[in-house]
């Protein structure tokens, strides 16, 4: 009884009274998350172990080779920095079909400066990027001042660009890439001692970031999230990645080999850099912010001042950009430029990996690390499959029935999130 002569009730116990820091509850408001329909990148990672296991039984001793596991990790590298250039297309709810033959005109430009024109490999590579900007820039300006769709303006620049491709190529029907500089980016590996100098840089600059976004939100008086989650988060990145170190430490050539082959491949610490690049310009900058709400609804960011216009115009540029340098790899991979570069199912699986990963199709949900797991859902998909069955048909019908799984996961996932 209260003094005034009142009943006092203690109030309901709720699931938020258990101990905010232990792990127990982090992995109950996760499932919360995921049952509200924000289920983030948990369908590529999973996909990505399921994959793994599965081929690893069905071709023991052929598929979880380190050999195979750094092949893995250049076969996918070029759909993945086109697929991160689609990130930003994407999250304003439009299309680029376009992005795999940017990806070969810009690889076309490279390598006709290499070789008829005789420029250094830094010049070359400066006009191979501006090749896919001013692409970018053509196709941004289609889309958003004359409010032409992207799936129209990109289709036409899809067949545009294969003319000019033809064109810069010639008649010879390939291009030859021997600029050394220009080789080693796909086809070079860090020293061993390297490799862990790279292992313990990316752990430490993840703790010391998490620390720092943690210590801003205490001084904006707000919460600064599960610690027992934070601290597993590193104990589990610093494993999974020492692990991969270690794996591709170990030598990969065949016995009596005269040269030796091992060590992270050097396009692994160029695709982080441009992952911190590209995640630091969504998340920490006015024109990421700018990205999100024009994806999310472009009336109400146009009367909130923001210029949709502009907006559009840079992602596409970015998207096209990208592109520009996965044209680089390609050239880097290959040795050489052909009418093909780019071509193929190379936009497919780009597109794929971004929406595999957890990128929304419909806009204004997305992150970059999001290509990066899709891409690597693709890649074990491309590699692993060919182990398995020569059959290109069957192929063709489980690539499409994954990236099928993923935009109906997509479609549910909106669905459930706009009933919350």
């Amino acid at each position: 009884m209260t003094a005034a002569g009142t009943t006092s009730v203690a109030p309901a116990p709720t699931h938020d009274e258990g101990p905010r820091g232990s792990l127990g509850q982090a992995v109950s408001d996760y499932v919360a998350k995921v049952k509200s329909g924000d289920i983030g990148s948990l369908s590529s990672v999973l996909g990505v172990i399921v994959l793994v296991v599965l081929f690893s039984v069905l071709r023991p001793g052929v598929f979880n080779t380190p050999a195979n596991f750094a092949n893995l990790l250049n076969q996918s590298a070029a759909v993945i920095f086109i697929a991160m250039g689609l990130v930003f297309v994407l999250l304003l709810g439009e299309i680029d079909l376009s992005a795999g033959f940017t990806a070969g005109t810009a690889a076309a430009v490279l390598a006709v400066a290499l070789g008829s024109w005789g420029a250094p490999w830094y010049v070359a590579i400066v006009l191979c990027v501006l090749t896919g900007t001013l692409v970018g820039l053509l196709i941004g300006l289609l889309v958003a001042m004359l409010g032409i769709p992207s799936f129209v303006v990109t289709l036409a620049a899809f067949l545009g660009l294969q003319g000019v491709m033809l064109l810069v190529i010639g008649t010879g029907g390939t291009i030859p890439v021997r600029d050394s500089a220009v080789l080693r980016v796909m086809n070079t590996n860090l020293p061993d001692w390297a490799g862990w100098a790279f292992w313990a840089v990316v752990v430490v600059a993840f703790v010391a970031v998490g620390l720092l976004n943690q210590a801003r939100r205490r001084r904006a008086g707000l919460a600064v999230g599960n610690q027992t989650l934070f601290w597993a988060s590193v104990v589990g990145l610093a494993v999974l990645l020492g692990a991969a170190v270690f794996v591709l430490n170990l030598e990969r050539a065949r016995p009596n080999a005269p040269v030796s082959l091992s060590g992270v491949p050097f396009i692994v610490p160029v695709a982080v850099v441009f992952l911190v690049g590209l995640t630091f310009l969504l998340t920490r900058t006015t024109f990421g912010r700018h990205v999100y709400a024009v994806g999310g609804n472009a009336e109400a960011a146009r009367r909130s001042g923001i210029s949709v216009a502009r907006v559009r115009i840079t992602c596409f540029m970015i998207c096209s950009s990208m592109a520009a340098v996965a044209g680089i790899l390609f050239a880097s991979r290959d040795n050489s430029v052909s009418p093909t570069t780019g071509g193929a199912q190379t936009l497919l699986f780009a597109v794929g990996a971004a929406v595999i990963g957890g990128v929304s199709l419909f806009g204004g949900r997305g992150k970059v690390q999001n290509a990066i797991l899709g891409g690597l859902v693709i890649a074990v998909i491309a590699n692993g499959l060919p182990l398995v069955t020569s059959a290109a048909g069957i192929q063709f019908v489980v690539t499409g029935l994954v990236l099928l799984l993923a935009a109906s996961v997509d479609a549910i996932s909106r669905r459930k999130s706009l009933v919350t």
